[in-house]
């Protein structure tokens, strides 16, 4: 009788420990302008559209590139692709710190954006060191680099205070952090002739799976969950500072509280993916974050009444600490979602990891990189800073209404089949 292996093969383990610290490290630098857009902003005197258009800048081609970077991955193997990746971003981290003028960061991010990309390398090449029992909880593993955004938060701060309040001290540290992390994953890590997909596919051959479906269907999924979590990793901060007056030490540090969970509780995901299935997953994970986001997004709000003894006023709003707990919910539930929806690619398409994990990683990049946009064009419309959470309550609401209506055709033919007593 044969059984299918259940145990990663050696140098399976220093693989995905290289992999998700370097990770890491990249999704802080991707991160960077959550903390360092703040005093870029008061000293060019940004508008707050301005604002989320400069910290959104790095996600916009760290989400391009990774429909390529996937690809290539696939061909060419994720230990070469990840360790060019990451030395290709370090000139322009360095050079940020001598950028003087609006459009030198907004030029420059797009080059230090391309760290983003790393997620779409090291997933594939991390999942094919594993078997198909133990991907959902090796990829869960590797995405907890998304802490990097809270690394961010402890990390760029402090540096700025210990530079007498000079933000340039933050991209010359990162520079040198990310020359040393590519190294260290270089030793660390290892390749495998066989993880390799033996394809002569053209790019828009492989391209051609966007007509399927069930990609469509996880692009939406991640634009949530993966989109969500970046647009808030680089808005908490400043949403801490002008909604409760803190400041950007102790702003950080309660938006890390978002950024952290996120980031870490990825692995977590990733068994429970593996234990109770993507779909039950993501479904449950949609609805936390429903609840969370239409308490969320009640603004600040003061009304007075007519009483029998005369006017009285009533305040109806989230402090700091209930804010914190629900955005530390929300936070949890991304973690989770993140990582179910890769379950689906990697049980749906194990021959094309890289290429389909590229698309997807794409769309929750673009949502991320459309979010802090938005939130910020609302802001300057509004006046209202929980105008951010509306935008996200009414995206859930979309996701939550396309996800029934998508899964019930399957779900009704599973039914229809056990009912007749056939195989699913």
């Amino acid at each position: 009788m044969t059984t299918v292996p259940d145990k990663a093969p050696p140098g399976a383990t220093s693989v995905l420990i290289s992999s998700t610290f370097a990770f890491t490290i990249c999704f802080a630098v991707w991160m960077m302008f959550a903390v360092l857009g703040i005093p870029i902003k008061a000293q060019l005197n940004l508008s707050e559209t301005q604002f989320g258009l400069l910290a959104a800048m790095p996600v916009l081609t760290g989400s391009l590139v990774r429909v390529p970077l996937g690809i290539w991955t696939d061909r060419f193997g994720g230990r070469i692709v990840l360790f060019l990746l990451m030395l290709s971003t370090v000139v322009p981290i360095w050079l940020m710190s001598y950028a003087t003028q609006y459009w030198h960061f907004l030029v420059l991010a797009l080059f230090v954006g391309l760290a983003g990309g790393s997620f779409s390398v090291g997933t594939p090449y991390v999942a094919r060191w594993f078997p198909k029992s133990r991907q959902g909880f090796a990829m869960g593993v590797f995405g907890a680099g998304n802490s990097g955004s809270a690394l961010t938060k402890f990390v760029a701060p402090a540096l700025i205070a210990a530079a007498g309040g000079s933000w340039m001290i933050v991209p010359k540290v990162y520079a040198v952090a990310m020359l040393v992390t590519a190294l260290l994953f270089w030793f660390g890590s290892a390749s495998k002739p066989e993880h390799l997909v033996k394809s002569t596919a053209s790019f828009g051959a492989q391209l051609k799976m966007l007509r399927d479906p069930r990609v469509w269907r996880y692009c939406q999924y991640y634009s949530v969950v993966f989109g969500g979590y970046v647009g808030l990793a680089l808005w908490m901060t400043k949403y801490y500072i002008g909604e409760y007056g803190f400041d950007m030490k102790l702003a950080a540090l309660l938006a890390a509280c978002f950024s952290l969970p996120g980031g870490v509780l990825r692995a977590i995901g990733g068994w429970i993916s593996d234990k109770y299935g993507a779909y039950q997953t993501t479904w449950w994970v949609m609805w936390v974050c429903w609840v969370a986001f239409f308490l969320l997004s009640y603004p600040q709000t003061q009304f007075t009444i007519l009483t029998v003894s005369g006017p009285q006023t009533f305040h109806i709003g989230l402090n700091a600490t209930l804010f914190t707990i629900l955005l530390f919910v929300v936070g949890i539930a991304m973690a989770v979602g993140k990582a179910s929806v890769f379950k689906f690619i990697s049980d749906e398409f194990p021959q094309n990891i890289g290429a389909v994990s590229g698309i997807v990683g794409l769309a929750g990049g673009l949502g991320g990189f459309i979010l802090p946009i938005l939130f910020g064009l609302l802001l300057d419309l509004t006046g209202v800073r929980s105008s951010a959470f509306m935008l996200l309550y009414g995206t859930v609401c979309v996701s939550l209404v396309w996800m029934h209506f998508s899964f019930r055709p399957e779900s009704v033919a599973q039914g229809q089949r056990a009912l007749a007593g056939k195989p699913a």
